[in-house]
């Protein structure tokens, strides 16, 4: 089994070290299954090598490919990545593979599908709760609420859950092809999955791996993800 954790550069350079790794190796996979990608392996990083995708956190995507120009200071964007992500996703779903998608890679997920972006929270709308936390990463601090029990979500938690909140932006428009599986206290989209039958996409808006060594939903969730990659890889035919 091999799983592609698509990272910024930066994050990559961590090896080992990344909490993104450390969480993987939490949920169950080995250390020799886990590959950290970057933009710069775009020449070589081709989904057929993977049993599965996680697209980590990072920098914000160009508002260019939702349709609009960027409208606030506070928006950074990351082309090369974008452009990398956006192609090792249409791949991945090509070829019906597990995904996985953390805050940035969440947004990265709904653009793909046609939808858009609230480019910064606190100049497009008027959140009710601080969706970007001080203090550590690794602590909570709002409440997000289960909206649909047929969801993989519902696998690991019922009602709702606290997480960690480190993000400026949001879905704004749903993309199509999409369905939302959970919201926050103030009715932001906290994490959505593939609308129709697909072996296992699901994306959240918080950072669970940052909080897998003390919240047991948080590791069942990318547990989850890991299981559906292993069955994948012990059914090479099931991808032919």
């Amino acid at each position: 089994m091999k799983i592609a954790l698509s990272v910024s550069e930066k994050e990559k350079a961590k090896g080992k070290e990344s909490p993104y790794f450390k969480a993987m190796l939490a949920a169950g996979a080995g250390a020799d299954e886990i590959v950290l990608v970057s933009a710069a392996d775009a020449s070589r990083s081709r989904a057929a090598a993977f049993d599965g995708v996680l697209l980590a956190g990072g920098d914000d995507v160009d508002p260019a490919f939702y349709g609009e120009e960027k409208r606030h200071e506070s928006v950074h964007v990351d082309r090369p990545r974008d452009e990398f992500e956006l192609n090792l996703l249409e791949q991945a779903l090509n070829r019906r593979l597990p995904i996985f998608g953390i805050c940035r890679g969440t947004q990265v997920i709904n653009v793909k599908f046609g939808g858009t972006l609230y480019q910064d929270l606190k100049s497009d709308t008027t959140p009710e709760v601080e969706h970007k936390q001080n203090g550590s990463r690794g602590d909570t601090s709002h409440r997000v609420t289960l909206t649909d029990p047929d969801s993989r979500l519902a696998s690991v938690f019922t009602g709702s859950c606290r997480v960690n909140s480190l993000h400026h932006q949001a879905i704004k428009r749903l993309g199509r092809g999409l369905r939302v599986t959970a919201h926050s206290e103030d009715g932001l989209v906290e994490a959505v999955e593939a609308a129709e039958a697909y072996p296992f996409l699901v994306a959240v808006q918080w950072h669970p791996e940052e909080l897998v060594h003390e919240h047991e939903e948080q590791r069942a969730l990318l547990e989850r993800f890991v299981n559906k990659c292993r069955e994948l890889a012990d059914a090479p035919a099931a991808r032919s």
